[in-house]
C-alpha cells in the first residue's frame, strides 16, 4: 500500500511490523479476488494485456495470482514491503515510488491500484495517482481502480482474523469509524495480538483512509483523460450493498 510523502508516516503494518503482514493477510485468501482484477483489466482494455504496472503493491499478494496472466511491475513506498513481496513474487520487477508522482517513462498495457488507493486522503492526492496512472497507460489500455469503499457504500464496521505458521501467529482486531463525517477520511485502528513462540505481544495501528463519492471519483478520472466505467463487486468482507470498483479506459488516440 501507498500513500503518505514518505515511509515513516505509513502505518506500522508497512514499516516495523511488515514481516507479520502474511499473517494477517495472506496471498491464499486472494485467489478470487484476483480473478475478478484479471477478468475487469481484460475486459476494460481495447488492446491485448500483456504488461500490468501496479501501484501501491504492497506485500504482492494479488500479484501472486496476476503475474501467472500478465508480466507485472511492482511499485510501492514501503520498501519493507517490497522486499516480502519480492519473497513471494520473485520474478516480478519492483520498484520503490510513490503513486501519486513516481514516473517511469515507460508505458504498459493497463495499470492496477488495489486497496493503497484507499490511503489517498485529499482529492488532489487522488487526482495525481489518477495521473500517474494514466501516464503510464497506452493507447486503449485501461486503468483499474479498487477502494476498499465510496461514501455511498461506507459504513462503520469491525472485523477480526489472523493466523498460525509454525511457531508464529497473529490475530487482529479492526475497528473502521469515522469520527468526522463532514470531511474525507475515515479511521481504521488495528490491533494485533502477535505471537512468537511462547511470547506474545499487542500492538496498536491506526490507519487514516480516505473517502470519496462515486462521483467526485467519475469526474478525476474523466479529467485525467480517462473514459470512466463502474462495476459493482461484492464479497463477504465488503459492506452488504458490495462496493465499486473504477474502470478508466484510456482512448486508442490518446498520447
Amino acid at each position: 500500500m501507498s500513500n503518505p510523502e514518505g515511509e515513516e508516516k505509513l502505518p506500522r503494518l508497512y514499516r516495523d511490523l511488515a514481516e507479520w503482514f502474511y499473517l494477517l493477510t495472506p496471498p491464499e485468501h486472494y485467489a478470487d479476488e484476483a480473478a475478478f482484477y484479471r477478468e475487469m483489466i481484460v475486459r476494460g482494455c481495447r488492446r491485448a494485456v500483456h504488461t500490468v504496472l501496479e501501484l501501491g503493491s504492497g506485500g504482492g499478494n494479488n500479484a501472486s495470482y496476476l503475474k501467472h496472466h500478465f508480466e507485472m511491475t511492482l511499485v510501492d513506498i514501503s520498501e519493507p514491503m517490497l522486499e516480502i513481496s519480492r519473497g513471494l513474487n520473485p520474478e516480478c520487477e519492483h520498484i520503490l515510488g510513490d503513486m501519486r508522482k513516481v514516473r517511469l517513462n515507460r508505458q504498459f498495457d493497463a495499470v492496477f491500484i488495489h486497496d493503497a488507493v484507499s490511503y489517498l486522503t485529499t482529492q488532489d492526492d487522488l487526482a495525481r495517482t489518477i495521473e500517474t496512472a494514466f501516464v503510464h497507460c497506452l493507447p486503449g489500455g485501461a486503468a483499474l481502480f479498487a477502494p476498499d469503499y465510496t461514501r455511498e457504500t461506507y459504513q462503520p464496521s469491525t472485523h477480526h482474523g489472523g493466523k498460525d505458521e509454525g511457531d508464529r501467529g497473529l490475530r487482529y482486531l479492526e475497528w473502521v469509524w469515522d469520527p468526522d463525517p463532514a470531511d474525507s477520511t475515515y479511521i481504521m485502528d488495528m490491533v494485533y495480538l502477535m505471537r512468537d513462540g511462547r511470547n506474545v505481544t499487542c500492538q496498536r495501528d491506526r490507519h487514516i483512509m480516505g473517502l470519496f463519492s462515486n462521483d467526485e471519483w467519475f469526474k478525476l478520472i474523466s479529467a485525467a483523460g480517462f473514459t470512466a466505467r463502474i462495476a459493482e463487486y461484492k464479497a463477504d468482507y465488503y459492506p452488504p450493498m458490495g462496493t465499486y470498483i473504477f474502470l478508466g479506459i484510456k482512448p486508442v488516440n490518446a498520447e
